[in-house]
Parts: structure tokens; sequence; C-alpha cells
């Protein structure tokens, strides 16, 4: 009895030394996968629909400049803004809009105070912001995970 007691406690131990740990999530090399996929996602996208957008000489945030706006300011992170604005997803769902919204920029998406200072009060863009610019692998509301997504903004004031 003692000695099947004994082979059953050697032999649970070692089952449980195989176990294999779950490998690590290296979350680094799935941001550059995502961003890789994104950018031919937003390529194609602008391509397929005739937009003529720019990619940011800097950032992977894609843009088109509807009207410049008028002034010598720019927003910048602690700048109050006051926007209208239409965010979709790629398909053409629309998942939010408002007609004046009053945000400190960066309080926002890094898409968003990555583009808005390319405009000036007044001004309207087109950004196309890859999903790590956005909310990445988490998602957000009617926002799936690892979403590119495609915004109308119209800078209305600037203070």
């Amino acid at each position: 009895m003692r000695n099947t007691l004994y082979i059953l406690i050697v032999g649970l131990l070692a089952f449980s030394a195989c176990k294999k740990e779950p490998e690590p999530i290296d979350r680094r090399a799935l941001a550059f996968e995502q961003y890789g996929k994104d950018t031919l996602i937003i390529r194609k996208f602008i391509a397929d629909n005739n937009i003529p957008a720019v990619k940011d000489s800097v950032f992977d945030v894609y843009y088109q400049i509807i009207e410049p706006g008028t002034g010598t300011v720019v927003p910048t992170r602690n700048s109050i803004v006051t926007v209208a604005y239409k965010g979709r997803l790629l398909n053409g769902t629309v998942f939010d809009e408002s007609t004046s919204l009053r945000f400190t920029l960066g309080n926002l998406i890094t898409g968003w105070q990555l583009g808005l200072p390319k405009i000036k009060e007044g001004g309207k863009i087109r950004l196309l912001i890859p999903s790590g610019y956005a909310y990445g692998p988490q998602a957000n509301g009617r926002i799936p995970a690892n979403s590119v997504l495609d915004f109308d903004i119209e800078l209305k004031k600037l203070e």
C-alpha cells in the first residue's frame, strides 16, 4: 500500500512537471503584424475608393485635407477643440457622429491627436486611422477589435 501511494505521488509530480506553461504573448510582435495588415487594408481602401489621401511622413495615419481652415494656430494635445465628425468602419458602418462636441485633444485617440494639427479652425479633414492609433486589439462599443477607422472631422472651434 505504501509503495502504491509513493508511486502515485511520484507519478503526479512527474506529470505536473511535464505540463508546459503557456507561451508568453509577444504584444509588440502582434502589434507590428497588425500594423502591416492595417497598412495594406488602408492602401487598398484608398485605391478602391479613389481617395486622394496621403500618409503622414512620420506616423502611419493617412489623411485628406478637405479645407485647411484659417488662422495661424493649430491644435495641440492641450487644446480644447469643438468638432463635428462622423466615424465609420471601412465597410461604411457609421459607429459615431456629432454636429458639435467639445473635447481636450489629448483625451482623444492618438489618430486624432496626430491628424487634427494638420488643419486650423474651420478646417475639414478625413483621417484613415490604423487600429494601433485607435482602439487596437480591444473592441470599443460598436467598433470591433483591430479596426481601421475612417473619420470626417470639421474643426469648428479651437481654444
